[in-house]
C-alpha cells in the first residue's frame, strides 16, 4: 500500500504551496485586506515559509511538515508571537485551498500549542505608572509643547499610534465628550482603524480641556494666517501631518527630559488599559474602548493586570467563623428539590 501511495503522488498535478499562496495573495488577500496587512502576509511568506516548503505540492504538506517548518522558525530566534503572525496567511490560504477543491484537511490548524502568544504578549507589556504618567506629561509640557497634547491623548484614550496621527477634528465632539474613532495613518497610508469599525470613545474632562484649548489656538492662528483650520487635529513643529517616525522620535526625547525608563509608544496604551483596570472599570468596557474584535482578545492581553482585585468575593464562600461579612442567604429558587437549577 506503501508503494501505491508514492505512485499516485507522483502523478499528482496540483499547484506547489508557492503558486497557489502566489495566487491567494493577489485574487484574496490584496483585495480584502488593507494594503499594508496584504504586503506584510506576502513578505513573512516569502522570506520564511516558501524557501522551505514553497515546492512541495499543496496537497502533500503534512502536519508534521507544519511542525518543521515551525521548529525552524523557532530556532531562528523568532518570537512564538512571530511565528503565530508568520503561520495566519498560511493557514487562510490553506482554508480557501479547502473551498476549492484542491485539498481535505488543513494542515496548518491547531498550532496553538507551538505557538502560543499570551505568554509574548504579557511579558512585553511594560506600562507606565499613574505616577510616571503625571512625571510624562509635565516633561511634555515643558520640553516639547507640540506633543504634549497628543501624549495626554494617547494615556487618556488608548488610541493607538496611527489612529492619533489620524484624528481630525471632525471626529471630535467637545461640547459631548467623546471622539469616533474613524481612521487610522498606517506607513504613511490612510486606512481603516485595525477592526476596520467605527467606535466612539469618552474623553476625559482634562483631555476635553486640553483638546478645546488647542482649538481655540489653531483657530486664531487660522484667521490670522487667513488659512482655513487644519483638518488634523495633532501637528508636528512643521505644522504638517505627524509623521511615524518623526513622533516616536519626539516622544523618546521626552521620555529622555523626564528621565523615565524608555518604553515603546504602545506601551501608552497599555498604560491606559492598566490604569483603566485599576479603576475597576468593567472588561466590556475597556474592550469597547480599545476598539478589540472581542472581550476575549482583552482578557487574553490584560487579565493578568486583574491580579488578586476580586479575591474578596472568593472569600465570601467560607462559613463566615472569623471571616469577616457571612455569606448571603440563597436565593430562594435555589432551594427547590429537583429543579435542574440544584445540578450544579
Amino acid at each position: 500500500s506503501g508503494e501505491s501511495v508514492s505512485l499516485s503522488r507522483s502523478y499528482h498535478t496540483g499547484p506547489t504551496v508557492h503558486e497557489y499562496v502566489q495566487g491567494w495573495l493577489t485574487t484574496y488577500a490584496e483585495v480584502h485586506c488593507k494594503p499594508t496587512t496584504a504586503r506584510g502576509y506576502r513578505q513573512l511568506l516569502t522570506v520564511h515559509v516558501f524557501p522551505l516548503i514553497g515546492d512541495r505540492r499543496l496537497e502533500q504538506v503534512t502536519r508534521a511538515d507544519i511542525k518543521h517548518l515551525i521548529g525552524v522558525l523557532l530556532g531562528k530566534k523568532l518570537k512564538k508571537s512571530s511565528v503565530h503572525n508568520i503561520l495566519t496567511p498560511l493557514k487562510e490560504a490553506y482554508h480557501h485551498a479547502i473551498d476549492d477543491g484542491l485539498v481535505t484537511s488543513n494542515p496548518v490548524v491547531r498550532t496553538g500549542r507551538f505557538t502560543r502568544t499570551d505568554e509574548d504578549r504579557r511579558a512585553t507589556i511594560r506600562p507606565f505608572t499613574r505616577q510616571e504618567v503625571r512625571i510624562l506629561l509635565e516633561a511634555a509640557e515643558t520640553h516639547a509643547k507640540p506633543v504634549a497634547a497628543l501624549l495626554l491623548c494617547a494615556v487618556r484614550t488608548g488610541l493607538r499610534q496611527g489612529e492619533l496621527i489620524g484624528l481630525q477634528w471632525g471626529d471630535v465632539d467637545l461640547h459631548e465628550g467623546f471622539i469616533e474613532v474613524r481612521r487610522a495613518i498606517v506607513r504613511g497610508q490612510l486606512t481603516t482603524t485595525k477592526t476596520r469599525k467605527i467606535r466612539r470613545l469618552d474623553l476625559t474632562p482634562q483631555l476635553t480641556e486640553s483638546l478645546k484649548q488647542l482649538k481655540d489656538t489653531r483657530t486664531l492662528e487660522a484667521a490670522r494666517s487667513r488659512k482655513p483650520l487644519q483638518d488634523w487635529v495633532f501637528l508636528s513643529p512643521l505644522g504638517c501631518r505627524w509623521d511615524e517616525r518623526n513622533l516616536r522620535r519626539a516622544f523618546y526625547k521626552v521620555l529622555e527630559a523626564a528621565k523615565l525608563r524608555r518604553v515603546r509608544f504602545h506601551d501608552l496604551r497599555h498604560t491606559y488599559a492598566s490604569l483603566l483596570i485599576q479603576t475597576t472599570a468593567p472588561a466590556k468596557y475597556i474592550q469597547e474602548q480599545l476598539g478589540h474584535a472581542s472581550i476575549q482578545v482583552t482578557m487574553d492581553v490584560y487579565g493578568h493586570l486583574y491580579g488578586g482585585e476580586y479575591r474578596h468575593f472568593v472569600s465570601r464562600l467560607d462559613d463566615g467563623k472569623g471571616a469577616g461579612d457571612a455569606a448571603p442567604p440563597p436565593h430562594p429558587e435555589m432551594l427547590v428539590v429537583g429543579t435542574s437549577k440544584t445540578s450544579d
